[in-house]
């Protein structure tokens, strides 16, 4: 679909109201545990991924001096859930005024609804589901979508996988203490492993550090491994500059 027809779409939604937001798996092929495929959207490898707490404040600066602007970015949502999940103006609950930013952008990596391991198993799987939905949806709209790849403890790995294509660009986050952080680096080099075993992804983006070992690893195996800077990587090295 292309960017003028979103505009269209927007319109006619505005003031629908679909509780199961169920308007956004119209079309999708799911697999055997409801998970809706999300296709992989992508012409060129991202020059730059920002979050989309910047993504907001860009699309207010931006759209007083061009209601048209395009921003050439992919969205990312490596941030604390709040800050884009939140009962009234997160993406799920208003995902048609989600859109009327996210068009202004070049595409997304779908959401990184968090999957604790404390979190009870339907919260964990719902959350997988909505990862995908989301980027179905997003990529039926006009932007390229690159899937965000999350994964908890060992039973995740039933489904965490599920709706993304092999042999394709996947996308994981390495902010908030994984790898980093030792009491959390095996379970993270486990389901790295295993996405690598069921995807054969053929390149990763990362958003963070690609310093650990296990990316050094899977270079050697010959997958490309692509690393953004964070927001606050971005801002540190700001100041150094100015130091």
């Amino acid at each position: 679909m292309e960017r003028k027809e979103i505009n269209n779409f927007i319109k006619n939604r505005s003031g629908c109201r679909d509780v199961w937001n169920s308007f956004m798996c119209d079309g999708a092929s799911f697999t055997d545990n409801d998970i809706p495929i999300c296709p992989t959207i992508l012409t060129s490898i991202p020059k730059e991924l920002i979050t989309f707490t910047e993504a907001k404040q860009l699309h207010n600066n931006l759209s007083k001096l061009n209601k048209e602007y395009f921003y050439n970015a992919f969205v990312c949502f490596y941030i604390d859930d709040y800050k884009f999940d939140g009962q009234y103006k997160g993406i799920w609950n208003n995902p048609i005024n989600t859109l009327k930013i996210l068009k202004h952008f070049k595409g997304i990596i779908t959401p990184d609804f968090s999957t604790y391991q404390d979190f009870p198993y339907p919260i964990k799987l719902y959350n997988t589901y909505r990862m995908r939905t989301f980027g179905f949806w997003a990529g039926r709209h006009g932007l390229e979508v690159v899937n965000n790849v999350r994964w908890g403890s060992k039973e995740t790995f039933q489904y965490c996988f599920d709706g993304i294509e092999k042999n394709s660009v996947v996308a994981i986050g390495t902010v908030g203490g994984s790898p980093r952080r030792i009491i959390d680096r095996k379970r993270f080099e486990n389901g790295l492993y295993k996405m690598v075993e069921l995807l054969n992804p053929r390149t990763i983006l990362i958003y963070g550090s690609a310093s650990a070992d296990c990316f050094s690893l899977l270079s050697s195996m010959g997958i490309n491994i692509i690393s953004y800077p964070s927001r606050t990587a971005k801002i540190f090295e700001g100041r150094k500059k100015h130091e």
